[in-house]
């Protein structure tokens, strides 16, 4: 365990580093005595995954602004707790692959993150991973959309004009998809119609 002090009793610690220690599990009975006053938790580098990450525990950590999660194991299904204090997540180089997920996670748990970085998951295409120029635009327009307050995402700064290219692009997708979907109640509601008055007709008929 890293900090700025040797640990006793007595030590409060604003930052601690689990990293490179091959840990399967989180260390919380070392970083829970920490609660009132962690700010940056790095568990870099390890062999940690979903199936023992207890989120409600991380979720005691108050003051936490910064969690670093790279070149561990976690999915798109992750799960963490409700953390306004966050405003920085690095989670680069774990097993991500399904984006819609994923980001709805971060945007509804870390309500103030403006740092996100998931570089080198298969759901952040670029040149890291051998996804295309075009991909690589698409997934940060998607991210951006969604998570407007976000200042860098990766090793970029989101800048205006893409957080409004952003806004303008979704926003049309959204209003297509809705146009499809009235045309297909609408039609749905005419074959409802049609086969009423074709059951009504054959009754009439005997």
């Amino acid at each position: 365990m890293d900090g700025h002090s040797k640990p006793n009793h007595a030590s409060r610690f604003q930052w601690l580093s689990f990293a490179y220690q091959g840990l399967t599990e989180i260390p919380y009975d070392n970083i829970l005595k920490q609660t009132d006053s962690l700010e940056v938790l790095d568990l870099s580098y390890n062999l940690l995954d979903d199936l023992y990450w207890n989120p409600a525990l991380l979720g005691q950590l108050e003051k936490l602004s910064t969690l670093i999660l790279d070149c561990n194991n976690y999915t798109s299904h992750v799960k963490f707790p409700y953390m306004a204090s966050v405003t920085t997540l690095c989670i680069n180089k774990n097993k991500i692959n399904n984006l819609p997920v994923f980001v709805e996670e971060i945007r509804r748990k870390f309500p103030n993150i403006r740092i996100l970085s998931m570089m080198n998951n298969e759901a952040a295409p670029s040149y890291f991973n051998g996804g295309s120029l075009t991909q690589y635009k698409d997934y940060r327009q998607y991210v951006v959309s969604q998570i407007p307050g976000l200042e860098i995402l990766d090793d970029t700064e989101v800048l205006e004009k893409e957080r409004a290219q952003a806004r303008k692009t979704y926003r049309l997708q959204r209003q297509s998809r809705n146009s499809s979907r009235k045309r297909r109640e609408k039609d749905e509601s005419s074959r409802r119609r049609t086969h009423m008055q074709k059951k009504s007709h054959t009754v009439i008929r005997q």
